[in-house]
Formats: structure tokens, sequence, C-alpha cells
């Protein structure tokens, strides 16, 4: 071993679905260099220790959302965080929290995506367009409305830390919420009007208790929390709009 070689203990939960009963935690103990990830460290057990051990990751580059894990605790990406961050302590991993445990450190997004699919995460045009008549033209400031929440790259890391989500599945959560938001603010959606019925529901946006965890571990900096707070006023705007005038309410 080198002398820029340190060695790591990394605490895993483990689930094996076949043979375990619960999840338990195994250690090991793990040769590193500071230029090395926490991805990469449990790369290493599973080329060294154990191939079975199962996670999920594909770009190494904080792109794809793939390698989301519980690290100390905390949800991060395991690509983007540092073995040498938290040594000479030992390090825990575990699968993010909020979801089904499938094996390991792999979770059960189908949840998930069942709720992005329910937002209907597309441009509804307002009016139907023929390639005549040209594409539909946005201004760069018009852009500029909703740009940050286009970052969104489904890491799920906000509903592993959202309690709410934890107490109620059902609820839509801060990802899918921030999509939402994303496409109301479009200048050539014209579908808010159906978005907000899901909003305004029992699994919509008045189940967040603004704790703001959501955006603090976010990590493309999409603050999902503040999208959410807006559509509460979104669809406070909308009820009392379709109290006062039958023809209230959205666009």
């Amino acid at each position: 071993m080198s002398e820029t070689q340190k060695v790591i203990e990394i605490e895993i939960l483990r689930y094996l679905p076949e043979s375990d009963q619960a999840p338990h935690s195994e250690v090991y103990k793990v040769p590193f260099t500071d230029d090395m990830s926490v991805l990469q460290g449990a790369q290493y057990i599973k080329d060294n220790f154990d191939g079975s051990l199962t996670f999920r990751w594909s770009c190494r580059m904080a792109i794809c959302g793939s390698c989301g894990m519980m690290i100390n605790g905390i949800p991060k990406l395991s690509c983007e965080t540092f073995l040498r961050d938290y040594y000479p302590n030992r390090i825990t991993i575990e699968a993010l929290a909020n979801f089904p445990i499938e094996k390991d450190l792999v979770v059960d997004l189908s949840g998930f995506i069942e709720k992005l699919e329910s937002i209907q995460p597309y441009i509804i045009p307002k009016e139907p367009r023929t390639l005549a008549q040209g594409e539909y033209i946005q201004s760069p400031a018009q852009f500029a409305e909703y740009i940050q929440f286009t970052s969104c790259i489904n890491c799920t890391l906000c509903y592993a830390a959202c309690p709410q989500v934890g107490l109620n599945p059902d609820f839509i959560g801060p990802g899918a919420m921030a999509l939402l938001h994303r496409y109301n603010m479009d200048s050539r959606d014209g579908g808010q009007a159906q978005r907000m019925e899901l909003v305004a529901s029992e699994e919509g946006v008045y189940n967040c208790s603004a704790v703001g965890y959501c955006s603090e571990v976010c990590p493309k900096h999409v603050d999902p929390g503040n999208a959410v707070n807006i559509s509460k006023i979104n669809a406070a705007k909308d009820y009392f709009l379709r109290f006062l005038s039958p023809k209230g309410g959205s666009k």
C-alpha cells in the first residue's frame, strides 16, 4: 500500500431479499486515496470483498442522479461525496430513506415514477400550431422565469429528505412538484388548470410542512421547497378566483 493510501471503515446496510428477514449492517475496511468518492469505495467493496453488493450508478459526474445514498444519515450523491471528508471516522452507507428497499442500496422507484407521470411533465400547447406557422417563440426573460427548475436530475434525494413523504407515501413530493412548477411557469404551456387540480388535491402541496430540507440536499440547487411554496400560493389564488367567479382560476 502506498504512503498516500489510508484505510477507512465503511459500514453498509445490506439486505438480500432472498435470505434476509430484515436489513443488517456489515463493515468493510477500504484502502483509499484522497480522490476516491464514496461510490468508488462501494465499488472497491464489490470488486474485492463481496460481488453481491448491489447499488445503482451510471455517469459518476453528478448528472444521472442514480447513485443517491444515505451517507452518515444524509441523502447525497455518492459520486460527488469523498471518503477523505469522513476519515478517520467510520462512514455509514444506507439505501435512500422513504423508499422500499429492493436489495442492499437499491430502492424501488416505481412510486416516484408514477408521481412524475401524474403531473404531465411536458408542454401542453395553449393552442395548436402548424409547421407553416413556425415554432413557439419564447423570450430569454420568459425562459428565465423557470430555468432554475429545469435542472432536476430525478435523483430523489429530496424525497429521502422529506419528512412528509415518510409519513404519507401518497404525497406527490418535492421533486415532482418542482417539475410541475417548471411547466406551469412556461409561457408556451396551457396545462396549468389541469395540473392545479393535482396541486390542490389531498396528495398535493398542502401536505408540505415547509421544513425545507428538500432544498438543502438538492445537488443541483433546484430549490423544490420554493416551488412547493409558490404552488401553495397559486393554489390559494386559484381557489379564491374560482370562488369569486365561475370563469376565474388558472389559465
